[in-house]
């Protein structure tokens, strides 16, 4: 970002008072190097040094010709010379602490510090040292030296992305959007104007955000006028966000968070029936779409109609059972690309060393009910025998009531099932699938008082549930832009 800045900036500065033997061969020295003539600058250093050694400037200038020959480790030895003769030697410390930084390597930060101390506010100083900071995840100092970078990186982009990012992940989201509009006006396009109105969404200042993205809204992107929805949404123009939404799914009709989103805007302002008819839309275009079925499901919920919400929410369950698996549970699946014979694989060879882990017993019972053990089969009774033992070993864990109920449903143990349920959701009030798994059992029962309260309770649930993945998918907009 910063490097092309310095090889040879300070270069011109080496030639100090000193014999004029020595300032004749510096000055050829620096001629090679400005030609990029690197060979032949080390051969006149080299030959300089004979006859000056003790000369710090010809060390550093010796550095940058090797430097630039693409010989790091040499280089850095040359600096280091010129050092020992000369500890404040700036321009060396400002060569030696460019080879880390090109690197990548924190051994510059304690460099660039000692460059601070010799010239404090030193803006290129404060720059490099944020950038490697960030770059090795320490973004409580970087912050603190991109402030004090001043205007330097107004022609950085990637360093204003690398302030904004920190920035976000500190939680100083207020601090975000100068920054960002600082990197709009060195490069205005969709990205950066989908990043700025995300931030503006997240600090609550909607009318920004649609002011950021208005130019772009004649032509723009799908993922740009679902962004715009929602900051209609949110500066309460709903007209606007329906407008622009049904532009969205008009551009992108195979895109199901679109119909998702249209489906959270409809419940938001009792319009189901709305939101009903464009989401079945939506099924109509992607007919295995679970997420579909499921909004629709809680759109039925808000108007009473519970025999389609649980015909919806079933059919939801029907295609992506993973929905059960906690977030433990997908983690440990998503690393190993969603294949439960390697996880089952990996969950055993851990539970020979750890016979008794809770979690792991858990996961085994979770892994093994996601590939379909049948009820009287040994992998159910393995599935059932972990789960029981893993809510013996550890009562505070919801995942394995969850599981544990799943399976109890499974072998038509309805009321062990709706105990399970109800025990992982009081430990995990938000736990979808446990919730409609409750619902389950009491029509199998034909105990049914309480179903409508719980789909009406699964529904809050769910429109609970998109608003923090939106947020989510904000503050990953922005975090992923490094």
């Amino acid at each position: 970002m910063l490097a092309h800045k310095l090889r040879l900036i300070f270069v011109t500065c080496i030639l100090l008072s000193t014999s004029a033997p020595a300032q004749d061969s510096a000055g050829q020295i620096t001629a090679a190097l400005r030609a990029h003539e690197y060979q032949q600058a080390v051969e006149l250093a080299r030959a300089a040094i004979q006859q000056s050694p003790s000369d710090p400037q010809l060390w550093t200038l010796q550095g940058v010709a090797l430097a630039g020959e693409g010989k790091r480790q040499e280089a850095l030895s040359s600096f280091r010379n010129a050092l020992k003769l000369a500890p404040n030697h700036l321009p060396a410390l400002q060569q030696k602490a460019q080879l880390y930084y090109e690197a990548g390597d924190l051994a510059g930060v304690p460099v660039l510090e000692h460059i601070l101390r010799l010239r404090p506010g030193d803006t290129m100083s404060h720059a490099m040292i944020a950038v490697l900071e960030y770059k090795h995840g320490n973004c409580q100092l970087a912050v603190q030296h991109f402030a004090k970078s001043g205007d330097l990186l107004d022609s950085q982009l990637d360093g204003l992305h690398a302030y904004a990012t920190c920035l976000v992940r500190l939680q100083k989201l207020d601090d975000v959007p100068p920054v960002l509009q600082r990197a709009l006006r060195l490069q205005d396009d969709p990205r950066e104007r989908q990043l700025l109105a995300s931030i503006q969404l997240l600090t609550q200042k909607p009318n920004d955000a649609v002011a950021t993205l208005e130019p772009l809204l004649d032509s723009a992107d799908p993922q740009t006028l679902e962004l715009a929805a929602n900051a209609y949404e949110d500066a309460g123009d709903t007209d606007k966000a329906v407008n622009t939404l049904r532009q969205a799914i008009l551009r992108d009709p195979q895109n199901s968070d679109l119909y998702v989103d249209f489906a959270n805007l409809s419940a938001a302002h009792d319009s189901a029936q709305v939101g009903i008819n464009v989401v079945s839309d939506g099924i109509a275009q992607l007919p295995d779409a679970a997420q579909l079925y499921l909004a629709r499901g809680v759109l039925y919920v808000q108007i009473a109609d519970y025999a389609k919400a649980e015909a919806d929410l079933e059919k939801a369950y029907q295609l992506d059972p993973s929905q059960s698996l906690t977030a433990a549970a997908q983690g440990l699946l998503a690393v190993q690309q969603n294949d439960l014979d390697r996880a089952l694989t990996d969950v055993r060879e851990k539970l020979k060393r750890k016979p008794d882990d809770p979690l792991l017993l858990y996961l085994q019972a979770d892994v093994l009910a996601q590939k379909g053990a049948e009820p009287g089969t040994t992998d159910f009774k393995l599935a059932l025998q972990s789960a029981k033992k893993a809510v013996a070993l550890r009562p505070g864990l919801g995942a394995a009531h969850a599981v544990l109920g799943k399976l109890y449903f499974q072998s038509g143990e309805n009321r062990a099932a709706s105990e399970q349920c109800r025990k992982a959701l009081q430990i995990d009030p938000k736990d979808q699938a446990s919730l409609y798994r409750l619902i389950q059992v009491l029509r199998k029962t034909g105990d049914t008082a309480e179903t409508a309260q719980l789909l009406k309770r699964l529904a809050e649930v769910r429109k609970a549930a998109a608003k923090e993945q939106k947020q989510r998918s904000r503050y990953k907009l922005v975090e992923g832009d490094s």
